[in-house]
């Protein structure tokens, strides 16, 4: 019986909310403003013509005085600290990931990756203190591929 109740009370709720929704609606339409009226004809074969003042655009970026090698570097060294830890050397060697694959099945597991690259860490860390310094990194630097010429003239 309680439910039969709640049911008309929230029935009849919902008629008055709907009934003042549309009193609402029709006073509001009954006091729309005019229409606006067409915009003057553009003549299609005119040029547009802006004025900016003393307005300047944004300026071009600059050049990075950064070298290739530093560039390469700061890919690596994720919080600029000028040093590059164990981690961070790991976190970017998704293409190295793909490459290790040493028995050819197309399947390599994390354990075989980790340890080529801690062994290529390793080596480049001449003073073992688990970080890269700068000139330890530049010695990481892959070979530049020998390049065959354009044409055969």
């Amino acid at each position: 019986m309680r439910q039969a109740v709640l049911g008309v009370l929230g029935g009849l709720m919902l008629a008055g909310v709907g009934m003042f929704w549309w009193q609402g609606r029709a006073a509001t339409e009954s006091a729309a403003p005019p229409p606006v009226a067409a915009p003057p004809a553009i003549d299609p074969m005119a040029l547009p013509s802006a004025d900016p003042g003393q307005q300047t655009g944004p300026a071009p970026p600059e050049v990075s005085a950064l070298s290739k090698e530093e560039q390469r570097f700061f890919r690596y060294d994720r919080n600029r600290d000028r040093l590059i830890t164990r981690n961070e050397m790991l976190s970017t060697r998704t293409d190295a990931f793909r490459k290790l694959d040493e028995d050819g099945n197309n399947l390599l597991t994390f354990e075989e990756w980790a340890v080529a690259t801690v062994d290529r860490f390793s080596a480049a860390d001449k003073d073992a203190d688990g970080r890269l310094t700068t000139r330890e990194f530049a010695a990481t630097a892959p070979k530049p591929a020998a390049r065959k010429p354009a044409c055969k003239c």
